[in-house]
């Protein structure tokens, strides 16, 4: 199964998606991590575009054939890439879970963007005023809206592993060893 999370920046995608993953015992891919790795090794500071998501629907479904839950972690606010995990989904044979992580407290809101330290190196963090005035398109597919404003981690993720569907046996062998 491919595990899509999507949601502005601190929301917590990042802190959910890692927890569920470790949980689930699956992989875990994060675009910030792959975008920075480019970006890393170009010397001009060219754009590097959907590099990353290209990347990383390439990653999830080298994965996904093998059997493997994928957790994909990225703010996934286009249209566009929404419907790249679709595919990468489609053409493993596998299915597909997307998630949206919101954050209806505007106060809370802002003081994780504001409190958030980068830990990826090099990785330059959004401002709160980028955040707001991100391209966000609205969701058109079928997918779990979960609001991170007052919630733990541990209730955020209860709540998706009570919606993900069962996990094909294989998966929960591998879970247990």
């Amino acid at each position: 199964m491919l595990i899509a999370f999507g949601g502005l920046p601190g929301t917590g995608k990042t802190t959910v998606a890692q927890t569920l993953a470790r949980k689930l015992a699956a992989v875990y891919l994060r675009i910030d991590t792959l975008e920075q790795a480019i970006i890393a090794g170009m010397d001009d500071g060219t754009d590097i575009g959907p590099a990353g998501y290209l990347a990383g629907y390439a990653v999830a479904k080298d994965n996904l054939r093998l059997g493997l839950t994928v957790v994909a972690d990225s703010v996934n606010g286009l249209d566009v890439t929404r419907s790249g995990w679709r595919k990468a989904a489609l053409e493993a044979g596998v299915q597909i879970v997307e998630i949206e992580l919101i954050c209806s407290d505007t106060t809370v809101h802002r003081l994780r963007i504001e409190a958030r330290q980068a830990d990826i190196p090099g990785h330059k963090l959004p401002t709160w005023k980028s955040v707001q005035e991100r391209r966000y398109d609205a969701w058109e597919s079928e997918h779990l809206v979960v609001d991170t404003a007052n919630c733990s981690i541990e209730q955020v993720v209860e709540t998706i592993t009570d919606r993900l569907p069962m996990l094909p046996p294989a998966a929960t062998k591998r879970q247990l060893a």
